[in-house]
């Protein structure tokens, strides 16, 4: 049976942030996972994580200014100082909170850099988080976003990740599956998820359109959940979805799961 983890950017925005994890307990979740925790303090936010009891999967490496709209820095020739800096400071909160895993965000490249720049750029800094990442024990995942809602990014397809993964050439990385991003650029969840299994090192999921919750769009996730089980899925599923309404009241869809 698939195990799902809260993403408390996006559920129980209702509250401020650390009181989300006590939200998602009483919700009967055992694992969350969100984007950044880079602007808490680290204090509160590890005691926070102690005291609910939840296992932390999974936040991304710093991407830049998020406020500004940038979705990452890994593929930015300019930046790769800040970048190797950022790792480190997710390795410190990764300790901190018992996370074993970090996505990294690739990034739009800048418009005046050639892509096969961008891309080698890309490779030689996921080639040096990989490293440092497995010397800590934590598992780095490299996750494509749809151009549709993130025009230019460089990564958008889980074609185009497996092939970067492939020149970067480390055991210590695979894709993070976006169902809902998947299904926007590619469609074909269910034979690629079997197809690449071995790569994928976490899930996550929303419907489409919209993002909301499953069962508010066009995908089978009755379905394409049983078939995470057959084809032997042992990882987390990430509820990365925008509740269509009050986030308790979302989660019906996932009832027959618990």
């Amino acid at each position: 049976m698939p195990r799902f983890a809260a993403n408390l950017s996006f559920l129980f925005t209702e509250r401020p942030f650390l009181e989300r994890f006590a939200a998602a307990r009483a919700a009967g979740f055992t694992a969350v996972e969100f984007h950044f925790p880079y602007e808490l303090d680290r204090a509160a936010l590890a005691e926070v994580v102690m005291t609910s009891g939840l296992d932390v999967v999974l936040f991304n490496l710093p991407p830049g200014d998020w406020a500004a709209g940038e979705r990452g820095i890994a593929c930015h020739p300019r930046r790769v100082a800040e970048f190797q800096d950022g790792v480190g400071q997710a390795l410190e909160y990764a300790r901190l909170l018992g996370c074993g895993k970090l996505n990294c965000l690739a990034g739009v490249a800048p418009g005046d850099v050639a892509h096969e720049k961008a891309r080698e750029t890309l490779v030689e800094n996921l080639r040096f988080a990989a490293a440092v990442t497995a010397r800590a024990g934590i598992e780095l995942v490299l996750e494509p976003l749809n151009t549709r809602d993130t025009p230019g990014f460089f990564v958008p397809t889980t074609r185009s990740g497996l092939a970067v993964i492939r020149d970067v050439g480390s055991g210590n990385l695979r894709v993070q599956y976006d169902i809902y991003h998947a299904q926007v650029m590619e469609g074909d969840l269910a034979r690629t998820l079997q197809e690449h299994l071995a790569q994928i090192g976490h899930i996550q999921l929303a419907d489409n359109p919209g993002r909301h919750e499953p069962g508010t769009g066009e995908i089978n996730f009755s379905f394409l959940l049983q078939h995470l089980d057959r084809i032997g899925y042992a990882g987390w599923v990430g509820c990365e979805y925008k509740p269509s309404g009050r986030t308790e009241d979302s989660f019906g869809w996932l009832e027959p799961w618990r």
